[in-house]
């Protein structure tokens, strides 16, 4: 493995995961290019989670706090990271090995460019069925990732965009990413396959009868961002 690290901070939240923490860690341990820093989120997990992370390996920084949800215990590890750039996977996602370099290397090479994405690929846990509402057609082929796992960005965007809502219990990220589009921040859609997502019957972020509402939210709130802007643009004239 190439000793060189990059100036990253992955944030990983985690909430009752002691079937694939380790599975996640070494996912990113494997990386051809490691990161500065691990920050391991655990949002008040009441399972077995707590001990296995009590054992990880020297250089991840392991924080525990009370159950807030995944907003909290991702800007958790936002206000903690110590490096320019913020990297995120989820516990029951996997990266592939030249996830970070990739991405790393496209944005030293386009500094114009403060967060990038990429394709990814469902699976289906072995024995699992999936979500209510999770289409069986998506386990084939690849997607276009604007979700929590693809994402490498600058922590300035953070500074123009704010934090992840925590009044979202799910679908945060669609939040932010709407945030983004409506500022117009840089970014680029890398077309290679760097994330394997993982369906099973507890991923509460897949399950459509849950998302909807928030997603309707979301959309309710870009809504109203593009009208005020749009207001603010008469009122200038």
């Amino acid at each position: 493995m190439n000793d060189k690290r990059y100036f990253v901070s992955v944030i990983i939240p985690v909430y009752n995961g002691e079937s694939f923490i380790m599975e996640a860690l070494e996912s990113v341990l494997r990386q051809d290019c490691l990161p500065k820093e691990i920050i391991v989120v655990d949002d008040g997990s009441t399972d077995q989670t707590a001990k296995i992370l009590s054992d990880l390996p020297g250089g991840i920084r392991y924080f525990r706090q009370k159950n807030q949800g995944p907003a909290s215990a991702r800007n958790r590890g936002i206000l903690t990271a110590k490096e320019p750039i913020l990297a995120f996977l989820d516990i029951d996602d996997l990266w592939v090995p030249n996830k970070l370099s990739t991405q790393i290397n496209y944005m030293a090479q386009h500094p114009e460019i403060q967060y990038t994405i990429a394709n990814f690929k469902y699976f289906l846990e072995k024995g699992c069925d999936p979500p209510p509402g999770f289409k069986k057609e998506l386990l084939e082929g690849s997607h276009v990732g604007r979700l929590m796992g693809t994402l490498v960005a600058r922590k300035t965007v953070f500074d123009q965009i704010g934090l992840f809502d925590t009044t979202f219990k799910t679908a945060e990220d669609v939040d932010w990413f709407s945030r983004t589009n409506d500022r117009q921040i840089a970014m680029a859609v890398l077309p290679q396959v760097l994330l394997h997502k993982r369906v099973h019957d507890k991923n509460i972020s897949l399950n459509a009868d849950k998302n909807n509402v928030n997603l309707l939210k979301a959309l309710r709130q870009s809504v109203q961002r593009k009208k005020q802007t749009t207001d603010s643009q008469k009122e200038e004239r």
